[in-house]
């Protein structure tokens, strides 16, 4: 079994996060480097832990987020599926099982909101964990002035906080957001179809899905 920390410390998995991320600085987009997909990476595995999936299951998870976004490497339009082969043809030369791999290239090739959908539990993990991870840190304009949406979307974002609560059946993104910045309905315009995405995601793996913003709950 390839492990979480081998793939962490592999030197071209690490060129591409990297590579990728510099495409998406010079297009306009939030931080997608190590920050992001570490956090992906944690926050999928918690949520599969706290399920009770298998430790095989979740290691698979924290891979598949630690290389989901190196398709951006070629381009932002279709990063899902060209960085699932990617990742094919990386896991294949270091022999990772072939169940394994299926399952591992399937959730990268699902996790955008344009083309894809919870595929297993892996999946579902990656999806959710990835569509959350909204938060200041990831804008990298120092201007407010220059903000586009996306990056007021998430400059406002004061906290965030994904839990999930097995008795109630629920995943939940809570957010306190500076209106001053952004009203809620910005929000909603750049992620309303990531949140129907999570929706989708907690399904597959028996939850409902809620986002609460400034105490109140929306979905």
């Amino acid at each position: 079994m390839i492990t979480f920390e081998e793939i962490k410390k592999h030197e071209e998995i690490s060129a591409y996060i990297e590579a990728g991320d510099r495409v998406l600085d010079v297009l306009g987009f939030t931080e997608h480097s190590y920050a992001h997909v570490g956090k992906v990476a944690a926050d999928a595995a918690y949520l599969l832990t706290e399920l009770g999936y298998d430790a095989h299951t979740i290691e698979l998870a924290r891979i598949a987020a630690w290389m989901h976004d190196i398709g951006n490497v070629v381009n932002r339009h279709g990063h899902a599926e060209t960085g699932a082969v990617m990742a094919f043809r990386i896991l294949d030369r270091l022999g990772i099982a072939p169940q394994d791999l299926a399952i591992v290239v399937g959730a990268i090739g699902n996790h955008d909101e344009g083309t894809g959908t919870a595929v297993s539990p892996v999946s579902a993990a990656l999806i959710i964990a990835d569509k959350c991870d909204v938060r200041r840190s990831r804008v990298r304009n120092s201007d407010m002035s220059k903000f586009d949406i996306h990056d007021r979307v998430n400059y406002a974002v004061i906290h965030t906080a994904l839990r999930l609560d097995r008795e109630a059946g629920e995943v939940g993104l809570t957010l306190r957001i500076d209106t001053q910045i952004c009203p809620v309905m910005d929000y909603f315009e750049i992620f309303l179809s990531r949140m129907l995405m999570c929706r989708r995601a907690a399904e597959f793996l028996g939850l409902k899905f809620t986002l609460t913003i400034n105490d109140t709950r929306l979905l």
